[in-house]
């Protein structure tokens, strides 16, 4: 039989057949001439479809292929160069040095600011440090701006204290009622008046126990300097730009509702730029805009000096995954109300004032994110915020605010509103910004492109074409089997790992967390796939299979493109660019590579085309794991963060190893790199196992703290008739993460497991104080008895009337006199419902649970709290009553925070914990 004549297939036999015959000792050049020519039809049209396939080849035939040595250092050595470059980007805060000119922001003003407001101590609302010395700091700061300001320009300032009330779905959903809280308010206008503004928010109230310096005097630092730069400045504004300085933003937004709602200057507001914090430092990100505001983007985009905006922290923080929220969703949510509805609670309507403000309000929300680990600790202090960091934030704020200020656009911002934007900083270097439904038509293109490169080799001879396919479709299925059972290999170590009481080992550590799960991720991959290479595809040549498993990760990023632009998703741009930039590079090494295989400069020119996808994805691994890791250190006791971690990790490394697959058939073997990991990942789950890596730190430099709630609570139950049936005094404590009190009880031993709360079925929620409603999130308490604490300003609660409706209901008319911070629970009996009350929009709201959550809150000379509640009966016989409700009363300022017993006790905590203890009270009534 004539050479010529012979069937691929039977070419390839022989030639299989040939090597394994041939001695070890065969010449190179000769070897490499016979692997190339079962490859001569997959490298001509097509690009390599099934005529490089068999399956007759010996399983122990190493092939010709990469070495395995090479192809994993410089694997590894690219993925750290490229993680040494997202490292430096992130370090490089400004792109200048100080400020010092005339009209230029100087962040060491700022840092005056900053240090002045943090030094007054812990800022809750209602407390004198809050209300008044913070309060007088800011407005003696703002007479001085006044006295040097511009000719050209006036400035106004109003001191707010609004009452008011609304219910929001966060935590589960709850309804929030404030009195007498305070927001400084100041308008910059030109000296002629202006009919629109801007604002800006930041609020100057901390969580109690803090010096609240990241959260946020940092902001309100750095707009008091931006409000003199502005002021001094010799060109006029066109627009008003208003400064809300609220002192309720750590109330569950309260201060932000009561002016957007409520101050005279709301209605003028067409656009805000919110200024928060998640961490302390580093860059501020811009996660949040809208709705729909394509010009607000641009305008950031136009005027930021230093940007760093992402529309992928937009869809992952509104999707609710991150247990937070800002005052960005109150002027979103409550922005467009009319006037005159939001004047209905508690006051005379006001029935002839009908102009109705529907102006939309379009905003940006931005926060620094880096260190998480001490936000709301009491290492949040002043000089852990970097001058560097004060000077971008305040470039940043100062360019937009002037740019929108001046603009032509801000009053006629709702002929802008045509959908959502595509946005994302380049490395901080610059922004890129188009209409999503521009980002949806190119991501259509790019599948487009795909779908032509797949039908390309679709169009081969019948026999080609069905190996081909056959190759594929088998190949697939084997990359999505590998990536399943890496994820369940993880989980199953993280579940282990947690239920042995090792969780957050990584938490001080974060590179355990990629030894363990990253290792053992990364090894299943690569496991499963050597057992296809070895028992499946036997024989068939490494550029083929190069070839296969590369068009299969294409083929999966293009699947998620379009799932994700079908869906409407904006952040569907990653996946066009792992699917763009991989085509193009494949098309450019093809030819190299079926003429001279895996050689050094496919592998160089490979990883240079793959350097976009791969350094941006390292740069949002980067920012999903500087947002995720630290919150998983207050998550509760319920969600096991091992588990969430391994699960990221797990997602990370499939989109990671996604186009490096191919190298695992492209090399000789992978035995040396699959005991290495084994090895790594081994030793790390037997350290690990052994306690040796613990989570937290008191480090000055750098700490990780472990947070406690401790609340010396006294409780009273009442039954029926208003007997007390119960009563009792102790230490209520809360652990904020996983771990619980594990760590705590060598160093307290009268803190374990023998004195865990107990629920109070009968009780809502559980018969504890609860200051939010996150007890579905923390079941795990301890109580430890402790002597009842005298009180200088107790709290009182009675009903004041009872009274039978026309529509066969019960009004309960209730008054409340404390501190000032209060929670109200209620929960109806069987035969009984809560058809409305006078708090929020007047629908009871139940939280998590089914019982009824109402935050309370008041600044200074707060008149008492009158509520009313409508029980609806549904049955005749109501022998244990209606309804149930509860008022915890909650001490974070004055004389009343503290007791004896509790600053014993919390001096008992060793230095890698930060508790945050005060006094609370608890009282139940039947009714």
């Amino acid at each position: 039989m004539e050479r010529g004549s012979e069937s691929a297939a039977v070419r390839r036999h022989r030639v299989g057949a040939e090597r394994r015959e041939r001695p070890a000792f065969q010449p190179r050049p000769e070897r490499e001439a016979l692997a190339q020519e079962p490859l001569e039809d997959a490298g001509g049209s097509g690009g390599g479809v099934g005529s490089g396939r068999t399956r007759k080849r010996s399983a122990g035939d190493p092939g010709t292929g990469l070495s395995e040595a090479r192809a994993a250092l410089w694997l590894a050595l690219y993925l750290l160069a490229l993680r040494a470059l997202v490292q430096l980007s992130l370090q490089q805060l400004v792109l200048r040095g100080a400020a010092g000119l005339h009209g230029d922001f100087d962040a060491r003003r700022a840092r005056d600011s900053l240090e002045h407001i943090t030094s007054i101590g812990p800022r809750t609302t209602g407390s004198t440090e809050n209300e008044i010395l913070t309060v007088h700091y800011l407005l003696e700061q703002i007479k001085l701006i006044e006295i040097q300001s511009s000719s050209l320009h006036k400035i106004s300032v109003d001191i707010q204290r609004p009452t008011g009330s609304f219910s929001i779905d966060f935590l589960g959903g709850f309804t929030s009622y404030y009195d007498n809280i305070t927001n400084v308010v100041v308008k910059l206008e030109p000296r002629d008046g202006a009919q629109h503004a801007v604002l800006a928010n930041c609020h100057f109230d901390s969580v109690a126990n803090s010096p609240g310096a990241s959260d946020d005097a940092v902001s309100c630092s750095v707009m008091l300097e931006v409000l003199r730069v502005l002021s001094t400045s010799s060109e006029a504004l066109r627009h008003a730009v208003v400064f809300l300085f609220n002192g309720a933003e750590e109330n569950v937004l309260q201060a932000s509702h009561g002016f957007i709602t409520q101050h005279h200057w709301a209605s003028s507001i067409r656009a805000f730029i919110n200024l928060e914090a998640a961490g302390v430092g580093g860059k501020e990100l811009v996660f949040q805009t809208g709705p729909e505001n394509p010009w607000l983007v641009q305008a950031y985009v136009s005027a930021a000096k230093h940007p760093f905006a992402s529309v992928v922290a937009q869809e992952v923080f509104q999707s609710g995954i991150i247990p937070s929220d800002t005052d960005f969703r109150i002027y979103r949510d409550f922005g467009n109300i009319p006037e005159y509805i939001v004047l209905l609670h508690n006051v005379t309507v006001e029935w002839g004032k009908t102009v109705q403000h529907f102006i939309p309000k379009d905003g940006i929300d931005l926060a620094f994110i880096e260190n998480g680990y001490i936000y709301h600790t009491k290492y949040d202090t002043a000089d852990r915020i970097l001058s560097d960091s004060i000077q971008r934030a305040g470039d940043n704020i100062l360019a937009v605010l002037k740019y929108l200020a001046t603009s032509d656009m801000l009053a006629s911002s709702s002929e802008y509103r045509h959908g959502n934007m595509v946005f994302f900083d380049v490395f901080g270097l610059f922004v890129i910004a188009y209409p999503s439904r521009i980002g949806s038509v190119i991501n259509y293109m790019v599948v487009v492109a795909v779908v032509l490169y797949l039908s390309k080799k679709l169009m081969q001879p019948k026999h080609k074409t069905i190996n081909y396919m056959k190759d594929f479709l088998c190949g697939l299925a084997i990359t999505l089997i590998s990536w399943f059972t890496s994820l369940v290999t993880v989980l199953i170590i993280a579940v282990f790992i947690s239920l042995i009481g090792q969780s957050l080992s990584w938490y001080n550590h974060f590179y355990v967390s990629v030894c363990l799960y990253g290792a053992a991720a990364v090894g299943k991959i690569i496991f499963i796939h050597t057992l296809a290479k070895r028992f499946y595809y036997v024989n068939a040549s490494d550029q083929y299979l190069g070839e296969v498993f590369f068009d299969i990760s294409l083929f999966v990023h293009c699947g998620f493109l379009i799932i994700l632009t079908y869906q409407g998703f904006c952040s569907a741009f990653i996946s066009a660019v792992w699917v763009v930039f991989p085509l193009l590079t494949k098309l450019c090494v093809h030819k190299d590579f079926m003429q001279h295989g895996a050689q050094g400069k496919f592998i160089a020119i490979y990883l240079l085309g793959m350097f976009i996808p791969y350094i941006y994805g390292l740069y949002l691994i980067w920012a999903v794991f500087e947002m995720f890791t630290p919150i998983l250190g207050r998550s509760g006791t319920e969600i096991p963060p091992d588990v969430v971690l391994a699960s990221i990790l797990a997602g990370c490394i499939m989109i990671l190893s996604s186009y490096f697959i191919n190298f695992i058939y492209l090399a000789r073997s992978t035995k040396k790199t699959m005991l290495t990991l084994i090895l790594i990942c081994t030793v790390t789950f037997l350290l690990v196992c052994s306690g040796f890596f613990f989570p937290y730190s008191s480090n000055p430099a750098n700490p990780k703290p472990k947070r406690v709630f401790l609340q010396h609570m006294t409780r009273t139950f009442h039954n029926l008739e208003g007997n007390i049936v119960k009563r009792d005094s102790g230490i209520w404590i809360n652990g904020f993460d996983y771990t619980g009190m594990s760590h705590i009880t060598p160093h307290i031993p009268e803190i374990n497991d023998t004195i865990r709360a107990h629920c109070e079925e009968n009780a809502p929620l559980c018969g504890f104080p609860w200051y939010l409603p996150v007890h579905f999130l923390i079941r795990k308490n301890w109580y430890l008895p402790a002597p009842e604490v005298s009180l200088r300003n107790p709290a009182h609660f009675r009903l004041i009337a009872k009274e039978q409706t026309p529509w066969d209901s019960i009004k309960l008319t209730f008054e409340a006199t404390g501190p000032s911070h209060m929670s109200f629970y209620v929960r109806t009996h069987k035969g009984s419902t809560l058809s409305q009350w006078s708090l929020g929009n007047g629908t009871p709201v139940t939280s998590k649970g089914g019982d009824y959550f109402v935050f309370y809150s008041h600044g200074l000379q707060a008149s008492p709290w009158q509520f009313w509640i409508e029980v609806q009966q549904v049955s005749e016989e109501q022998s244990q009553g209606m309804v149930t409700v509860a008022i915890a009363a909650h001490y974070f300022s004055g004389d009343d925070k503290r007791s004896s017993y509790l600053d014993a006790l919390k001096e008992k905590f060793p230095d890698w914990t930060f508790p945050s203890a005060w006094v609370c009270t608890y009282s139940l009534f039947v009714f």
